[in-house]
């Protein structure tokens, strides 16, 4: 069996699953056989394995990092929130049915034996597992139950790395007061720590690195600089928000709309990087910008209830107005589905029974139904080669299917164009990462694009990541505590 290191937080966002990618990368480099690991995962970025299945998003990245497939049991349990304050339950890839928040504690505790199953099967294939905990282990009304973080650690024995965020302030009493708050057995699960996000001389920390170790007795692992290779990689929790302040002469606004269960917008991400255009992620309250030269409605956990939001800004408005303008816009996955005349949920799949009239710029209709498609596809649409993965729950028809926007290399075809060609809409994820098509869709807007390899720019920042953790974490005292396990 593989040796075991699990990656904690002292809260959400403090660098975790950035860190395990970048620790998979370093030691994949080194010549170790590596495999991520997550417990239970809560978002609505996901990515299609190679079983068929779905985990998060940061999961396939780190299986990238080492250089490995992307697995469902990489992330055994995958929370996918929806409208009314539900999630989706995806247990090793499958939907196993909702979740609300008043069964959520009750109903993961039955989990741990699948999660123990799915690590043991990793465990057998390789020499380390990098395990990503979520959130923090300080939440301790959550510990009953707990499958994320010491609920799995003790169950496997696998020791600890805890990581503070110093950006954000505070690090020394998060460090601190972790261990000050947690059971006594989970605190001896922790062996060491680390300090993440840190700007300027890391000696100006040296008496609070020590003063960490006196308090906690945890060994310091290393102080991480502030990463800037970060930016190429696919985010699964956040969105840019903040419009920059100048676009550049020449440069074309897409504009994308952030709705309140935006799902998959690393899909947007390929296009970010084009230096021909500027991404605009348009929060709540805004309106869509008007010299958009085009518009993304991105996919949606809750379709129906997004749909609804999207109204609820205006942004129905902003669409109609650039349409008459001759705007080009696309709708991938939920924002394709909206896009069409109706959306009808029977069966209450994304919450209560309910239906929806769309934005009728397709001439399509949606049923939503139980059974999720999940595949990895190739095809062809204006005139390019393609690659991409379909993950939704939904059946469109309708006239405007016989204007497909993509072809697939199966025989199937995918996705409605409107009779001008300047409204489409796709099931697929992940088209915009293929460089010829992106090239083509960016020619419609009059720029010069897809030069970029997205794929190798990732795997680019992911070496990036691993020759700066070598620098300046103590990998050696890590594989020590790893190798060493519990009893370390």
């Amino acid at each position: 069996m593989a040796a075991g290191l699990m990656i904690q937080g002292t809260g959400s966002d403090v660098g975790k699953s950035v860190l395990v990618a970048g620790l998979c990368r370093l030691l994949s480099n080194r010549g170790h056989r590596v495999l991520p690991f997550k417990p239970q995962n809560m978002s609505n970025n996901a990515a299609v394995t190679c079983d068929g299945g779905e985990i998060g998003r940061a999961q396939a990245l780190q299986a990238v990092a080492c250089h490995a497939e992307p697995h469902s049991d990489m992330n055994p349990v995958l929370l996918k929130p929806q409208a009314d304050r539900t999630s989706q339950l995806i247990v090793q890839g499958q939907v196993r049915g909702t979740l609300g928040s008043g069964n959520f504690r009750e109903a993961r505790a039955p989990l741990l034996d699948e999660v123990m199953a799915s690590y043991r099967r990793l465990s057998a294939r390789c020499d380390y597992v990098i395990v990503e905990g979520a959130g923090s282990p300080a939440e301790i009304n959550l510990r009953a139950g707990d499958i994320a973080n010491m609920g799995f650690a003790r169950a496997a024995g696998v020791p600890v790395l805890l990581v503070g965020d110093i950006d954000r302030g505070g690090v020394i009493a998060a460090l601190v007061g972790t261990k000050a708050v947690i059971d006594p057995a989970d605190a001896a699960m922790i062996r060491g720590f680390l300090i993440n996000k840190f700007r300027g001389d890391p000696a100006l920390f040296s008496d609070g690195y020590r003063a960490v170790e006196e308090r906690t007795g945890w060994r310091g692992l290393g102080i991480v600089p502030w990463l800037r290779a970060v930016r190429q990689l696919p985010s699964e929790d956040a969105v840019i928000l903040e419009r920059p302040a100048d676009p550049g002469e020449g440069r074309r606004i897409i504009a994308c709309p952030i709705l309140p269960r935006i799902s998959n917008f690393d899909d947007l991400d390929p296009l970010k990087a084009e230096p021909g255009v500027e991404l605009v992620m348009v929060p709540p309250g805004r309106p869509i910008p008007a010299d958009a030269a085009m518009i993304i409605l991105p996919g949606s956990k809750a379709t129906i209830a997004d749909l609804a939001a999207l109204r609820g800004e205006g942004w129905d408005i902003d669409i109609g107005a650039h349409h008459r303008r001759g705007t080009l816009i696309m709708g991938l996955c939920g924002g394709y589905q909206m896009l069409g005349r109706s959306i009808a949920d029977p069966d209450g799949i994304e919450g209560a029974a309910s239906e929806a009239e769309g934005l009728g710029l397709l001439d399509i209709e949606t049923m939503l139904t139980g059974r999720k498609r999940l595949c990895r596809v190739e095809g062809e649409a204006l005139g390019a080669k393609l690659t991409g993965y379909e993950m939704h729950m939904g059946t469109s028809r309708g006239p405007g299917l016989e204007r497909p926007f993509v072809t697939l290399a199966d025989g199937r075809s995918d996705g409605a164009v409107d009779a001008a060609g300047r409204v489409m809409g796709s099931y697929v994820h992940g088209i915009f990462a293929s460089a010829a098509f992106r090239a083509a869709l960016l020619a419609r807007l009059g720029v010069a694009g897809g030069a970029q390899d997205h794929a190798a720019a990732v795997d680019a920042a992911l070496d990036t990541l691993a020759e700066e953790l070598e620098r300046h974490v103590d990998v050696a005292g890590l594989l020590a505590i790893a190798d060493g396990g519990v009893a370390g």
